[in-house]
């Protein structure tokens, strides 16, 4: 029997999903991106994976 190991997406189509570029795509994530920054969070790109 194999091992397997689950939720092993790799780093690049995670940041394609959730990552910062993917946020500013869409109304919404540009919403959420404010909202974080209004609160004091600092909200950066990814340089390299």
């Amino acid at each position: 029997m194999s091992t397997h190991y689950p939720k092993r997406r790799s780093l690049i189509k995670r940041a394609r999903k959730f990552g910062f570029r993917a946020r500013m795509r869409t109304k919404d994530g540009r919403k959420l991106i404010s909202a974080k920054r209004r609160v004091g969070r600092s909200v950066n790109v990814r340089s390299n994976f």
